[in-house]
């Protein structure tokens, strides 16, 4: 997305997750895409958004989600979030060379979680973008009731 950006003329800046903290002074709004977005106004999006989003907040820097109506689903969050994310395998993070050259390391001993999705609570975000307006959170749950039939939240059920 960087590069597509760059290309556009678009000054971007990649950063590493462990310095979004100390990058966000620096920063005048934070662009997050989405995976879903919840009836309660919260949002699944890419893992590291949340941290992203906590820093915004922190900062009192703006955050937007892109995204569009197709990934507004009427669900609503529960408990740890573990139902709504999927898992990676720790070798994406972790090679093998990695894991057998280190000789001072008992990896047996090490669990490497790796989540593909983080959840953004409704209060980290100020708007959603979408193909057919912006909305804050708190209207997410009416946007879904304009936009769609009882019939079709059945299969939710």
């Amino acid at each position: 997305m960087a590069s597509d950006l760059a290309k556009a003329g678009i000054e971007t800046i990649v950063i590493h997750d462990s310095a979004v903290f100390g990058i966000m002074a620096r920063v005048n709004k934070v662009l997050l895409g989405a995976h879903a977005v919840l009836a309660n106004g919260g949002l699944i999006g890419p893992a590291g958004s949340n941290i992203a989003a906590l820093a915004a907040n922190q900062n009192a820097i703006p955050v937007v989600c892109l995204t569009g109506m197709f990934k507004f689903t009427p669900l609503f969050p529960h408990g740890q979030q573990d139902t709504l994310n999927d898992m990676l395998s720790a070798s994406s993070l972790l090679g093998f060379q990695e894991r057998s050259s280190s000789s001072d390391i008992t990896w047996k001993d090490v669990e490497v979680v790796n989540p593909v999705h983080d959840y953004i609570r409704p209060k980290l975000i100020n708007l959603y973008v979408t193909n057919v307006g912006s909305f804050p959170p708190s209207y997410i749950y009416r946007v879904l009731a304009e936009y769609y039939h009882n019939d079709d939240w059945e299969s939710f059920e």
